[in-house]
């Protein structure tokens, strides 16, 4: 098989909400930290050009850069959006529980976050809104009815997860679907060809048992499957290097290996190939960041390749250590 030509799109079924989009998640981490404000228009005006319609975020981002206060990614896209007026035509995700004060799950605190984000995204309303981190001092019945009360509220549409643990997110769909409350629609877990088990054997099935879209994050392993790593001499002094240095072992540069190779054989970027492996195993849309608009198409590629089986074999057998 070789690539279409055409740009794919999907249908993302949200409670009873459709989205017609491509299968992928527009990261906004980079806004306000490696892409300054104009930079983040660029990339966010070539996105939506492209058919793309998901866009996530978090009131954490970057908190690591600039003034260390976070915020700046959803500041940044509330300025986009009150310049485009694209609020309505787009699906805008963010994230509570990891910037403080609000780093917990105590019903004040997600109330106030939320009202913080708003602010920031110059908005009414978030379409999707993750809990971020689970918080082990708030019992999972407390936050799905503090979530529940967003929703109620009109201010949120639909709520999600991150960074819980499989038995700590099953009871939260068990809880709130037993309970008539809102049930996550959508988890966020990592997932990649070096990072597979967690999600292939418990986050994959337990999102298709509760009908809630997965949109995994670091899709590319934070660059280290774009395949400008194929050394641990490629690492030495980028900026992501604390990042992608957990990888560089023989294993992983194995995998960046076949990726390249496939890639080469296709014509497309090892990125392309990468994300598409995703979708093949079944992820709704992954989450993939852009720093500048140059590097989106190696990105929204990824709908129009079908890997054949003999491909998919190959990144299997070299990804099967992370498995």
């Amino acid at each position: 098989m070789t690539s279409s030509n055409t740009l794919q799109t999907t249908t993302i079924t949200l409670q009873d909400t459709e989205y017609t989009t491509l299968p992928l998640v527009l990261g906004g981490n980079t806004f306000g930290w490696t892409s300054d404000r104009d930079t983040s228009f660029a990339v966010l005006d070539a996105f939506v050009g492209a058919g793309g319609t998901l866009i996530d975020t978090a009131d954490l981002y970057a908190v690591w850069a600039g003034d260390h206060t976070g915020g700046d990614s959803e500041k940044v896209l509330g300025e986009w959006f009150a310049a485009r007026g694209t609020r309505e035509t787009l699906v805008l995700a963010t994230k509570m529980g990891g910037l403080a004060p609000y780093d917990n799950q105590q019903h004040d605190s997600v109330v106030a976050a939320l009202e913080a984000s708003l602010d920031r995204l110059q908005t009414d309303y978030i379409d999707v809104y993750y809990s971020h981190y689970d918080d082990e001092n708030v019992s999972i019945e407390d936050q799905a009815t503090t979530y529940d009360g967003l929703v109620a509220s009109g201010k949120v549409r639909h709520i999600a997860l991150s960074n819980y643990s499989p038995k700590r997110m099953r009871q939260w769909f068990e809880y709130a679907t037993a309970n008539g409350l809102a049930v996550p629609v959508a988890i966020q877990p990592q997932y990649n060809l070096v990072h597979r088990q967690d999600f292939e054997t418990a986050y994959l099935p337990m999102a298709r048992e509760f009908g809630a879209a997965t949109f995994p994050y670091f899709a590319l392993a934070s660059g280290f499957l774009t395949g400008k790593y194929r050394s641990a001499a490629d690492l030495e002094g980028r900026s992501r290097q604390n990042m992608v240095e957990g990888y560089a072992t023989e294993e992983g540069f194995a995998v960046v290996d076949e990726l390249v190779r496939v890639a080469e054989s296709r014509g497309v970027e090892p990125a392309t190939v990468a994300l598409a492996w995703q979708l093949a195993q079944g992820a709704t849309a992954p989450i993939a960041s852009a720093s500048t608009p140059e590097q989106l198409p190696a990105l929204v590629a990824a709908g129009s390749l079908t890997l054949t089986d003999a491909e998919l074999r190959g990144l299997d057998v070299a990804s099967r250590p992370f498995a």
